[in-house]
């Protein structure tokens, strides 16, 4: 997300390289592929100034030696998931600041940036699992929110307002902001996925739903596209991905 400005199975148990302890995973394992292989980046295209891969996990760093002044991702090509579920493990530093972006497309001209919907991460737990549309629309839905964003015949530049798309309708709630931010663990292996249905898309953080929309803006949304993970331009941080998992 561009952050800058704000405005929101039965439990099976695995031990993963890489860390320490058991994490839940939340959704039935039948039918998912590993789109990450733990040795190396084939099937990724990222800049590797800040992408590397370190004892089995998919690492992504600013350090001080190498500051970054614009989102950069690292895209998974082996396709452009329509209806999926993915679900990943992910850790970060205290200023860590990522996303998951999907349904997208690379920005003319810049290789590595995505434009599109993005499943939000990040320590602080300002952002995390809201829906934020990448160099698009801005925010669809702020943690704790179901929403339909309806069809429209607006212009990006005339439906955004406040870092938010204007024509948005909320429709429920998931539970408070305290609650839903507390199922994140600092310091600790989380799990993220997303579910991506025809219109509906859903954020999951540790088995919890913290966001879903059904977006019917025909003119904007997109059905299908790139899965990419993002590195956010800021201070130095560090995040980690494991076990990436799709299932289509």
């Amino acid at each position: 997300m561009l952050k800058g400005t704000a405005i929101a199975a039965m439990p099976l148990f695995f031990m993963h390289c890489g860390g320490n302890r058991p994490v839940p995973d939340t959704a039935d394992s039948s039918g998912f592929a590993s789109i990450f292989n733990g040795k190396n980046l084939d099937g990724w295209d990222g800049d590797t100034v800040y992408w590397r891969v370190e004892n089995g996990i998919l690492t992504g760093e600013i350090t001080p030696e190498k500051p970054l002044s614009r989102n950069t991702f690292i895209i998974w090509k082996g396709g452009q998931p329509a209806d999926f579920e993915l679900k990943t493990q992910f850790r970060m530093t205290a200023d860590g600041n990522s996303g998951i972006n999907y349904r997208s497309e690379v920005v003319p001209g810049e290789p590595h940036t995505l434009r599109g919907y993005q499943a939000d991460i990040d320590a602080a737990r300002r952002y995390l699992g809201q829906n934020y549309d990448e160099y698009a629309r801005t925010t669809l839905a702020y943690r704790g929110q179901r929403v339909t964003v309806p069809a429209s015949d607006v212009n990006l530049k005339a439906g955004i307002k406040n870092n938010a798309w204007a024509p948005v309708q909320v429709t429920g709630t998931l539970g408070s902001d305290a609650s839903l931010k507390s199922v994140y663990r600092p310091d600790e292996w989380n799990e993220y996925r997303v579910v991506a249905k025809g219109s509906k898309l859903q954020h999951f953080v540790n088995g919890t739903l913290l966001s879903e929309v059904t977006d019917e803006d025909t003119l904007h949304r997109k059905l299908k596209g790139w899965l990419g993970l993002q590195v956010h331009a800021g201070p130095p941080m560090k995040v980690e991905f494991r076990d990436i998992l799709l299932k289509q």
